[in-house]
């Protein structure tokens, strides 16, 4: 395991919030210029939304983890280089995001290691302390936890920021490097694929014929839960940030 100022990832324990608590440039700045805790108070206070775009986008704990672990010591380094052009939670998750489409794309090259299974995500509820959003059972969420993992790298980071982390499509297409409207396109395209994976796997458990009315090659905005009524997907980003 990598260090950052002596403090792993996984050792560094959730941080306070206050009314004295200096801002995320400021801290960056407090880095750049020497300051020893400045950079670990940073992982402190985002740790758990990287560590759930990583899972969620990587679907491995230890790939996640690693992943994580590569993007704090990239931003560590490259801090006298952020220019504070976008916010430093903006640039900490595109560096994320980043180091987990590279995993994925070196895993990819390598066939015979495994593509992610979706069983996976299961364990990602351990590893931080979001709170729980009501499931009507285990098996539902495994099944849009498997349709999330199915889908094209893309695909699933547009949705895993956009839909399930709750920011917005600016913010996400910053944190991607991509246009909006192609946040939006690729957002679009994964929820129809789960919602027609959602669908069919429903009718071969069931039996029973897929609903028409639930087609999918819908477009519009919303997150997953819209695209078939009878599932309730991973609890959005949105509701998230209520609840905090």
């Amino acid at each position: 395991m990598a260090y950052i100022a002596g403090v792993t990832f996984r050792d560094v324990p959730p941080g306070g919030t206050g009314a004295d608590v200096p801002s995320d440039a400021e801290l960056v700045r407090a880095h750049v210029e020497g300051d020893p805790q400045a950079f670990n108070e940073l992982v402190r206070r985002h740790r758990d939304r990287l560590w759930a775009v990583a899972l969620r986008t990587i679907g491995d704990r230890e790939e996640a983890a690693d992943a994580v672990q590569d993007a704090l010591l990239s931003a560590h380094r490259a801090a006298a280089r952020f220019r504070g052009d976008s916010a430093v939670t903006t640039w900490l998750h595109r560096i994320v995001v980043n180091a987990c489409l590279d995993r994925i794309r070196r895993r990819q090259a390598h066939p015979t290691v495994p593509l992610p299974d979706g069983s996976r995500f299961d364990d990602d509820r351990s590893s931080g302390p979001e709170p729980a959003a009501p499931a009507p059972d285990q098996d539902t969420v495994l099944l849009v936890r498997d349709a999330l993992a199915a889908l094209p790298v893309e695909q699933r980071s547009a949705i895993v920021l956009v839909d399930v982390q709750g920011y917005p499509v600016a913010e996400a297409a910053e944190m991607l490097g991509i246009a909006e409207g192609t946040v939006k396109s690729r957002c679009a395209r994964g929820r129809a694929r789960m919602a027609l994976a959602l669908r069919d796997v429903r009718g071969e458990v069931t039996g029973a014929p897929s609903d028409p009315g639930h087609g999918g090659n819908r477009s519009d905005g919303g997150d997953v839960s819209s695209r078939s009524r009878a599932v309730t997907p991973l609890p959005t980003g949105r509701e998230r940030r209520e609840q905090r």
